[in-house]
């Protein structure tokens, strides 16, 4: 099983911004999609961004409107996401997954991070 680790969340006031990472240690994530989630409190968690193996692809969410920036170095085995403009409604838990998948539905990633707490507050 892969072994995810995200970082870089925190927290913020609106309009600030932040980059999350993700990565692993020991088995490469160049064959492998990988996508970010977020879960709120009291919410399901839902899909926000995801990339293909080598970067060529990548999907958001629609209520991320041109706000955040999925990439990947795969030399570093790291995907990111920037986030620019955040908003309180962002709050939220940040997780990654991977999988030989592209997509938004968590069902299709069968390695998980524990996740990272973004916070935009004033």
């Amino acid at each position: 099983q892969l072994r995810l680790v995200e970082s870089g969340g925190g927290r913020v006031h609106p309009g600030g911004s932040l980059r999350l990472s993700c990565s692993t240690s020991g088995s490469p994530l160049d064959s492998l999609g990988v996508a970010w989630f977020r879960q709120a409190p009291g919410e399901v968690r839902e899909g926000v961004s995801c990339i293909s193996t080598t970067g060529t692809f990548t999907r958001y969410a629609d209520f991320v409107q041109d706000r955040f920036t999925i990439s990947r170095d795969n030399a570093k085995n790291t995907v990111y996401l920037q986030m620019n403009m955040l908003k309180p409604e962002d709050t939220a838990i940040y997780y990654c997954a991977a999988g030989r998948s592209f997509g938004l539905q968590a069902r299709d990633y069968p390695d998980w991070g524990l996740g990272t707490q973004v916070t935009v507050s004033s």
